[in-house]
């Protein structure tokens, strides 16, 4: 990077990063316990999970909302030798930094649902479900200001996660057709060539 420019990578594509994994892997999950009968049943097991779903989703969804208004709030623009990160690199990275925790979180997951048929699944799949309506409120968040946030990669945490951690001073703003993803961190729709 020369001439004192940062590696930034987008804000809600670093949220967004986990949430396709926890919802397959709690799909997958809630799969394997309804072959389970498991200590409840599954009648219990499924309404257990459908309020864990719920909660799990909302909860993800609203946590440290206000740190991200703050942040948003005072972004400022980015340099002109700051490096912008490839969404598929961030993804990359934070799938890489989490993938024992998602293992973990998978097993631990299907042997509860020895007790608790599909609640575990359920729960994760809540948890990623969560993750992308996080990731669509920035979105709204980057429309509304007409500008996308990045945050510096050396402030993400080791595994390169947290875009809203302590160690996060501030956002950076570009204009909303920077990098490779859509507000919200989906990729960008290209359009078709006629």
């Amino acid at each position: 990077m020369a001439r004192g420019g940062q590696g930034l990578a987008r804000v809600a594509v670093v949220v967004r990063a986990g949430a396709a994994p926890l919802w397959w892997l709690g799909v997958c999950a809630a799969g394997i316990g309804v072959l389970v009968p498991g200590v409840t049943g599954r009648p219990v097991g499924l309404l257990a999970g459908a309020v864990l779903f719920l909660a799990a989703a909302a909860v993800v969804a609203l946590v440290r909302r206000g740190r991200y208004a703050a942040l948003v709030g005072g972004a400022t623009r980015a340099g002109k030798y700051d490096v912008l990160q490839d969404r598929a690199v961030t993804v990359r990275n934070w799938r890489r930094g989490h993938r024992w925790w998602l293992l973990l979180a998978f097993a631990v997951a299907c042997a509860g649902s020895f007790a608790v048929p599909t609640a575990g699944g359920l729960l994760l799949a809540g948890a990623g479900t969560g993750l992308r309506l996080k990731a669509a409120w920035i979105g709204r968040r980057e429309r509304a200001a007409d500008s996308l946030l990045w945050v510096r990669v050396d402030w993400l945490d080791g595994r390169g996660g947290n875009p809203a951690g302590k160690a996060v001073k501030g956002l950076r703003g570009t204009g909303i057709a920077a990098g490779d993803a859509a507000p919200g961190g989906a990729r960008r729709r290209t359009a078709a060539l006629v």
